[in-house]
């Protein structure tokens, strides 16, 4: 991205407002005033994947062709596009070409300007390797369809080394929030990729929302006597933007208001100061919140759909509850609000899950101890 006028904040078109509970019927009125209202204050880069949107990661889902829609009238050269090829989905060479194909058709694009190999991790990158998918971004840069090519990244920081250095790679995208400096590629991922040229973009700032409504109340006074005016969300931010490897900060936005408040933060983060005291401060959070996290979970929704009906994300989501805000309601809700078919006890253990979760959680144990944890 060098030399590109890309903006600090990103837009990440995982999770746009939708209607009633259907995650593949995209709230497009609503959705549409984010969009353009991001783009007339200066957001230029756009992230979306073939999958988002979907009820499940085996089909294309709705945010691509909603994002074409949402680019007409002149809006789409105002931005950069990122989407991504479904590797779990690739099982031949000519399987990249088609996804790419069909991708293009979904975007209403001559080219996507950042295309990214999804979700890498050991098991999907050999099988890439094996398949050709060097010689793939090479011969789609050629023909103009893609304009520069990086990969998204879920597994341990040696093979991300390894990745960065089989290909001239523009960019890469890391899971990276103040919570989890140390996790996957982390800060160690993070500084290689920089300093071997790459542009990196950090997803999960809010680590799926976790960092604004899961910090335990202790985890939060510290943060607001340290700085009563400042927000959770502003807190996360600002610790990403302060780190000149974090070439863009990729914002899952589900609601105009989260929209208007990251754009005025992205605009207001140079002119405000940032301490030792402030880093201090956010050790101390995160110290805090470990010690009382059950379940790594960001609910980014990979092991979804169970085939018995588990709503996995909600399960750990109020396990965290319980034990992270001590939430009293969290066995109520579980019990009132899941149907018996969502619910943890209703997990066969197929396993099917697993190998899908790229935070490595050993889903079937905590399903079984929130079953546990919130039974009658």
């Amino acid at each position: 991205m060098t030399g590109l006028q890309v903006s600090v904040l990103g837009f990440g078109c995982m999770r746009f407002p939708v209607i009633g509970n259907d995650n593949s019927r995209i709230d497009e009125e609503q959705a549409m005033k984010m969009i353009h209202h991001a783009i007339d204050n200066g957001i230029n880069y756009f992230d979306t994947a073939y999958p988002y949107h979907a009820h499940d990661f085996s089909k294309g889902g709705a945010s691509e062709p909603f994002l074409a829609k949402a680019l007409k009238n002149g809006y789409r050269e105002k931005v950069y596009l990122a989407t991504k090829l479904p590797s779990w989905l690739v099982e031949s060479r000519e399987d990249m070409d088609r996804f790419l194909d069909e991708q293009l058709e979904r975007l209403d694009t001559g080219a996507i300007d950042f295309y990214l190999l999804h979700s890498l991790d050991r098991i999907s990158w050999k099988k890439l390797l094996q398949f050709g998918v060097l010689e793939f971004l090479n011969s789609a840069i050629e023909a103009e369809k893609i304009r520069y090519a990086g990969f998204s990244y879920h597994d341990e920081v040696g093979l991300f080394k390894e990745i960065v250095d089989a290909y001239n790679w523009t960019f890469c995208q890391i899971q990276y929030n103040y919570l989890d400096e140390e996790f996957q590629a982390g800060r160690e991922g993070l500084n290689y990729a920089a300093g071997k040229g790459l542009a990196v973009v950090a997803m999960e700032p809010l680590r799926g929302g976790t960092l604004v409504n899961g910090l335990p109340p202790a985890a939060r006074k510290v943060m607001l006597d340290a700085a009563p005016e400042r927000t959770a969300v502003e807190w996360a931010l600002q610790w990403l933007w302060r780190q000149p490897e974090v070439t863009v900060v990729l914002s899952g936005m589900s609601h105009l208001d989260h929209v208007k408040e990251n754009i005025q933060l992205a605009n207001d983060f140079s002119q405000k100061e940032w301490t030792a005291k402030d880093k201090d401060t956010l050790q101390s959070a995160v110290g805090i919140t470990r010690e009382l996290q059950r379940v790594n979970c960001t609910d980014c929704g990979y092991c979804m759909p169970c085939p018995e009906g588990v709503n996995i994300s909600r399960n750990f989501a109020l396990c965290n509850d319980h034990y992270m805000v001590q939430d009293p309601a969290a066995k109520l809700r579980y019990q009132r609000l899941l149907s018996e078919t969502a619910k943890a006890s209703n997990c066969v253990q197929c396993g099917q899950c697993e190998p899908l979760c790229p935070q490595g959680i050993h889903i079937m144990e905590e399903l079984e101890h929130v079953a546990e944890l919130f039974k009658a």
